[in-house]
């Protein structure tokens, strides 16, 4: 007999079993239990995070003997036989292979024929974007008027690929990509069903390189076990992938930082004359860079690295401007290795094209070893204290730290004044809480970075909520349609109303002000540095 691969041999056999889908799966069981189930299910979301899965659940629930809580139990004659692949009942069918117009010809002739054993027959359909459009409007058909022995679990990595008339006779889950926490903790039990011991970091840099996919964890973990045996270290890992984990990395990092050409070219050619797999090295590179981007935008809660390494890397974060960290990830960003993989051109461009792109006029201050007191309010120190007296700055020649700290006067937006009532103020009360609830959203799973302190709620009209944001590229980013949606749909979810959302660009409150110069590295270093204490904030003027 075959050995099965893990993805299958530890594929879940309940709904309380699918790992990261509670939003899904606890509705699911409650539908089952009190007999409330729909017709038609449109399961969609990324590769790997248990939309098929739930769809053999699901029909294992509904015929089972036995149910408990809306359940399968598994161990009745029908539950054992969909396990086992061999229930006549439940129909799988893969719509890329099986996307014309004569297979649902097929199927609209067969769904009306009722069960052999099953209550109900179900039609699992995987991959439900692929069906032709001819095909698609005859299916259409029978989702309109289904025999009543029938449901129908539709399952699409590509929702928006569905046409809307199917859309809107299906009830519609979204899966999420899963969280890397998510992904190591059944990485750890298939580890410990299997007898294998690998190292944490090695688990992490699984759940790191497979963005959210546990079918996909599942199988590099096969693979590793399959070449290394049960034993496995970080390094085995980090050699399967491709990963170089050069010292490097960091080191150009800070030449791109520091606007070193010369020595930055140096490294490059140094990587390049080592063999080293540039394509691999670029994204490092990038991931790094990311870091500190994160780190400048003050979100360093969502990146995943060792205390250490944060220590470093915000050291680093703090000699660049937020706008040129930007520039650095989209410039590497973009390099194409595929075709050339071996040539250091293209890193080379990206590196002098990133220096040069910051004008003379534009290039921030490099940051001061001793704070200003203008900019640390007032601040007591055991040192005489500067005269306050000072120049107005243009935005050229306005410290990095202010200049990034909020938006321009004429870049704000005409915004509502802030209002007080109990529905705002429990929002505000809970804003933290939602923050939180957004990890893992986003294409890359990091939507919460974007709100986490660059933001603030400001008012709510006719059920609009209005966002003030202190930075045009968060405000932006937030009001891509496909973000904006997701964010709608967790306040949802979390405060229990359904809000729009409308953002605008404004200067942050006194209560946000207060926290951001308590908390800036200007302040933080005045205390290392001098024992210096704040003991009040001055009032905020315009500049003239």
């Amino acid at each position: 007999m075959t050995s099965q691969v893990f993805y299958r041999k530890w594929r879940p056999q309940t709904l309380s079993e699918v790992v990261g889908q509670e939003h899904v799966t606890q509705t699911l069981r409650h539908a089952v239990a009190d007999g409330r189930v729909a017709h038609a299910y449109l399961f969609c979301g990324p590769r790997g995070t248990g939309k098929t899965s739930t769809g053999r659940i699901l029909a294992k629930a509904i015929n089972c003997l036995n149910p408990e809580q809306g359940e399968p139990c598994n161990s009745c004659a029908l539950c054992k036989a969909i396990n086992e692949g061999s229930a006549p009942d439940i129909i799988e069918i893969d719509a890329a292979s099986n996307r014309g117009i004569d297979e649902i010809r097929d199927l609209r002739e067969k769904v009306n024929y009722a069960p052999n054993l099953a209550r109900y027959k179900v039609y699992v359909i995987d991959e439900v974007h692929m069906i032709t459009k001819e095909a698609s409007n005859a299916f259409l058909k029978t989702l309109e008027e289904p025999p009543p022995h029938a449901i129908f679990i539709l399952a699409t990595t590509e929702p928006h690929k569905v046409l809307s008339t199917i859309l809107s006779r299906c009830q519609r889950f979204d899966f999420h990509r899963l969280s890397q926490s998510s992904v190591i903790s059944k990485l750890n039990l298939v580890c410990e069903k299997e007898g294998v011991r690998i190292v944490p970091e090695a688990l992490r840099l699984i759940a790191k390189v497979t963005t959210g996919s546990l079918r996909d964890a599942e199988n590099l973990l096969e693979q590793l076990v399959t070449y290394y045996g049960h034993e496995i270290e970080l390094n085995q890992v980090q050699e399967m992938l491709g990963i170089s984990g050069d010292m490097r990395i960091r080191e150009l990092a800070r030449h791109i930082v520091n606007r070193d050409i010369t020595t930055g070219l140096k490294t490059i050619n140094s990587v390049t004359s080592d063999g080293l797999d540039l394509r691999q090295f670029n994204r490092e590179l990038v991931d790094y860079l990311r870091e500190l981007l994160l780190v400048k935008s003050g979100s360093e809660e969502v990146i995943d690295v060792t205390s250490d390494d944060l220590i470093e890397i915000k050291e680093l974060a703090t000699s660049a401007s937020l706008d040129y960290l930007l520039t650095a990830v989209k410039r590497f960003g973009e390099i194409d290795l595929r075709l050339d993989n071996y040539s250091p051109l293209p890193l080379e461009l990206a590196l002098v094209d990133c220096i040069l792109s910051l004008t003379e006029d534009k290039q921030p201050d490099k940051p001061k070893q001793q704070p200003e007191p203008e900019e640390l309010a007032a601040v007591s120190s055991s040192r005489p204290a500067k005269s306050t007296k000072s120049t107005p700055k243009t935005k050229a020649q306005a410290p990095a730290e202010n200049s990034e700290t909020e938006a321009a006067p004429s870049e704000t937006e005409e915004t509502p004044a802030e209002t007080s009532s109990p529905e705002i103020e429990e929002l505000r009360s809970r804003w933290k809480d939602f923050v939180n609830a957004m990890r893992g959203e986003g294409s890359k799973g990091n939507l919460d970075a974007f709100l986490r302190s660059s933001c603030e709620p400001l008012a709510i009209e006719d059920g609009t909520l209005v966002l003030g944001f202190y930075h045009k590229f968060h405000k932006e980013y937030i009001e891509d349609p496909k973000y904006k949606h997701l964010v709608e749909k967790k306040l949802r979810e979390v405060f229990g109303h359904s809000y729009q959302v409308r953002c605008v660009l404004t200067s942050p409150s006194e209560q946000a002000r207060a926290k951001m110069e308590t908390e800036s590295p200007l302040v933080k270093a005045a205390k290392e540095s001098y024992g210096a204490k704040v003991i009040g904030r001055k009032p905020r003027t315009e500049e003239k």
